[in-house]
Parts: structure tokens; sequence; C-alpha cells
């Protein structure tokens, strides 16, 4: 079992669960974070940091959010993403987009 960053991520990246994290596992895109599932030891200690809900178990991941396990993986490895460890502002508008859902589309992968 590991955790995912789902879709509720997008666009608002709050960065307390960085902070938290013992293996320094999440990396960051531009308006995202992952997780990368291989360096996650699954103690959960992110999970409640977020403020959004955005951090779940592999196994708890809805049919819906199903696409972010991969997505986690996939982009945990693309070298333009970067490991963080250090809590950083969230976005611009991040409280708009803390309540909207369908941000797929908006997620910058580059």
């Amino acid at each position: 079992m590991t955790y995912v960053v789902t879709e509720a991520c997008i666009q608002c990246k709050y960065t307390d669960c960085v902070t938290v994290c013992p293996m320094d596992c999440f990396f960051e895109g531009p308006n995202f974070l992952v997780i990368h599932p291989d360096e996650c030891i699954d103690c959960s200690i992110c999970v409640a940091e977020c403020p959004v809900g955005a951090i779940v178990s592999d196994q708890d991941v809805t049919s819906e959010q199903q696409v972010y396990v991969e997505l986690n993986r996939t982009l945990s490895e693309n070298p333009a993403w970067t490991r963080i460890s250090q809590q950083k502002a969230p976005l611009p508008d991040h409280e708009y987009w803390a309540t909207q859902t369908d941000k797929l589309a908006l997620l910058q992968k580059d």
C-alpha cells in the first residue's frame, strides 16, 4: 500500500504534507504534487496535513480518481518534477480551486 495525491491538489498545491514526510517522497510540478510510490513507507502522516483531503491510500482511491495512481508514479519519475520537502505558499486562487472538481484537464505535466 502507498499513498496517492488526487485531483483536489490540482491548482491548490498546498505543501503542508511535505514537511511531515519522513521519506521526502513528494515531488512538485507547476500546479500539483505527487508521491513517489516506491519511496512512500505508508506511514499516513501526510494524510491529516492536507487541508483539502487530496491524499488517500491507493487502496481507497475511487474509480473516478484511479488515474491518479499512475499519474503519481509517472510524474514522480519525470525529470522536470523536483523533490520537495520544504513548505511553500499555495498557488494563487487556491481557496477557489479547493472547492472545484473535474480539474484533471488543468494538470500541467511539464
